[in-house]
């Protein structure tokens, strides 16, 4: 019974949310060995992984990784990373595994390994309010300058949404593309939207308009709640 708790436990963490590795089998050797498990993950990616108004780092993801390694019985090590250099940190072995909301395409899922998904979000548009851009058909005029973060889904979902837009690609986390709306150097932006929701919260209180839909639906929420019924039910 406890040997089937653990398994549950460390089953669950590795196919927990937004976290994917190499080659996991092999991964789990080289952690062991090391006695340290290095998580790559981003600081401004509420509420998986970000910094906290005390200067801690926090989220779901972050306290799932802690539990892993207790679990494993090693530390764990928090690497920052931009969004874009997330995956370079697996492929180059500076990382163990990644612990954000990734949208596990067929491009990624070429390099890394996924579990399946069990939850979907998508990319949505953003402005900031009094704007004159009132609809989505409004952002698909020429010359509309959009912000998104530098090789996201996000990205991709723009370009096709809004082909007469002009992208401005911004590496680092969502909040500079939220920043970018209100300062007016973009109209819009595209990302995540539990990203936009939960990063909004730390800009001025209704400064940010949502519209309504998604540009896209993608899986990022991993299996773990089969796993969970077949150790729970013996």
């Amino acid at each position: 019974m406890k040997s089937c708790k653990s398994l549950k436990l460390l089953l669950v963490l590795i196919l927990a949310l937004g976290m994917v590795c190499p080659a996991w089998a092999g991964t789990l050797e080289d952690i062991a060995k090391r006695g340290e498990l290095r998580v790559a993950c981003q600081t401004q990616g509420p509420p998986f992984s970000f910094i906290d108004k005390n200067g801690e780092r926090t989220g779901s993801s972050i306290d799932l990784c802690k539990m892993m390694a207790e679990e494993m019985g090693v530390k764990v090590t928090f690497l920052n990373y931009d969004w874009d250099g997330l995956i370079p940190a697996l492929l180059s072995k500076k990382a163990d595994i990644l612990a954000a909301d990734m949208t596990p395409t067929l491009k990624r899922a070429m390099k890394i390994s996924f579990a399946d998904p069990f939850m979907y979000t998508g990319s949505i548009v953003f402005t900031k309010q009094g704007s004159e851009i009132k609809t989505i058909e409004d952002c698909k005029k020429p010359g509309i300058k959009i912000a998104v973060l530098l090789g996201s889904t996000g990205e991709n979902d723009a370009k096709k949404a809004f082909p007469n837009a002009e992208l401005k690609t911004y590496k680092g986390g969502g909040p500079l593309l939220i920043d970018a709306v209100l300062k007016g150097h973009a109209d819009i932006g595209v990302n995540d939207g539990s990203a936009v929701v939960g990063q909004s919260a730390n800009f001025p209180p209704g400064s940010v308009k949502i519209f309504e839909g998604q540009l896209s639906k993608s899986p990022w929420l991993l299996q773990c709640f089969m796993i969970h019924l077949i150790c729970a039910n013996g």
